[in-house]
């Protein structure tokens, strides 16, 4: 870690602290050459691996970006949307994967949308899924009845 002072190649730590929730290690360092002290801030980095074969560093930004279209016009507000690409970033990061391809982004995205708003949800699995016809949103709308029907439990009469 070079010294952001005088650029000397070397740093001792200080101290260390876990932030974000343990996401990150905030380190207090001290340069050898000239003293001065400064903070750093490490996370383990997370990729992905678009299909033209470039790999990018993870962006929340960009699931907020993709879920969002799918959203237009439904009762879903902006901090749903973070706490969606939050949540879909602390999956991925619990595989233990260091790098995702988009593809496997899109499908982290789908159980959560699925849970914020089910309108959202075929419109952005019909992408992910690659829905061909018409069967393939019928099939999907069924299955999204039987869960409903499943966890509401029997109808009152």
């Amino acid at each position: 870690m070079h010294c952001p002072f005088c650029r000397h190649p070397d740093s001792r730590v200080v101290d260390s602290r876990t932030s974000d929730d343990g996401a990150a290690i905030r380190r207090r360092r001290q340069c050898p050459h000239c003293s001065r002290r400064f903070s750093t801030v490490e996370t383990a980095s997370l990729s992905v691996l678009k299909r033209s074969g470039v790999s990018e560093p993870f962006s929340r930004a960009k699931v907020i970006s993709g879920v969002r279209k799918a959203c237009q016009g439904r009762p879903v507000s902006d901090d749903q949307l973070a706490m969606l690409a939050q949540r879909v970033e602390e999956d991925i990061r619990s595989s233990g994967q260091a790098e995702i391809d988009a593809h496997g982004v899109g499908l982290a995205i789908l159980q959560p949308l699925k849970e914020l708003d089910l309108v959202a949800y075929l419109r952005f699995a019909s992408v992910y899924q690659s829905f061909d016809s018409l069967e393939d949103f019928e099939a999907s709308i069924d299955s999204l009845r039987h869960e409903n029907a499943k966890t509401a439990g029997p109808a009152e009469g």
